[in-house]
């Protein structure tokens, strides 16, 4: 499915489960559209504590640190709305609670587009199937039908906190094992990598992460019928109508 022209689009939220997940599925698009004049924000469900390979750093210490690195990681592609739900890293479920919180980030930013990680288990890369980006998926897209744009669904983000109901037009989800949209991101890979590098706590310790992704990235490009040296990011386009 052909996604909505960018030039329809004003404001695009993207929820995930962890910092850094939507810089691994979308800095590079992220860049580009920052870059047009397209205002983006994130919901962040957990704050990755669960992350991080330096045994001196105290746990209590992460969350903080896991979101200092993505509020940095979002001012290098163009990004300062972040909002964290402050789950439990590994604990995430689609609740009905987890579903009004995003309900109300749908309301408040009030995006034409949302980016959300795929419910769905990907058994061709298992690694892309992480329970709370299952979890974080779910809701999101529960949160986006029926919740957002219905006025007697959790009435009390109308009736007592004013935010008026709101319908996305359209989805792109993340780590999809079928995708059928791509973004070339050649011109905007740099970025994506700057990005990745301020997530210090996770990409620190891999000399080899910008190569691998690079290689995961050109594989996209490839299976999209790009030429040899591009890199591209994929996703699965959802009407919401």
């Amino acid at each position: 499915m052909s996604p909505l022209p960018d030039s329809e689009i004003q404001r695009i939220l993207i929820v995930t489960a962890h910092p850094d997940d939507l810089d691994f599925g979308a800095g590079g698009t992220i860049a580009q559209w920052t870059a047009a004049g397209i205002e983006v924000s994130y919901c962040i469900c957990t704050n990755g504590d669960q992350g991080g390979e330096d045994p001196d750093v105290p746990r209590e210490e992460m969350p903080k640190i896991r979101q200092r690195e993505q509020r940095h990681a979002g001012e290098i592609l163009g990004v300062t709305n972040i909002e964290f739900l402050n789950y439990r890293d590994g604990w995430l479920e689609p609740t009905i609670e987890l579903r009004k919180k995003i309900v109300r980030e749908i309301r408040k930013v009030k995006p034409d587009r949302m980016v959300i990680q795929s419910p769905e288990r990907n058994w061709d890369r298992i690694g892309a199937s992480h329970p709370d980006h299952l979890a974080a998926g779910e809701a999101a897209i529960q949160a986006v039908y029926p919740d957002a744009r219905n006025s007697f669904a959790f009435e009390d983000l109308l009736k007592d906190e004013g935010h008026e109901p709101w319908k996305v037009k359209e989805v792109w989800v993340m780590s999809h094992n079928a995708p059928d949209h791509y973004v070339d991101i050649t011109s905007t890979f740099d970025k994506k990598i700057a990005a990745l590098h301020a997530h210090v706590s996770q990409t620190a310790h891999n000399s080899e992460m910008p190569k691998m992704v690079r290689e995961w990235g050109e594989r996209n490009a490839q299976a999209m019928g790009l030429p040899e040296g591009h890199v591209a990011e994929v996703f699965r386009i959802v009407n919401t109508n």
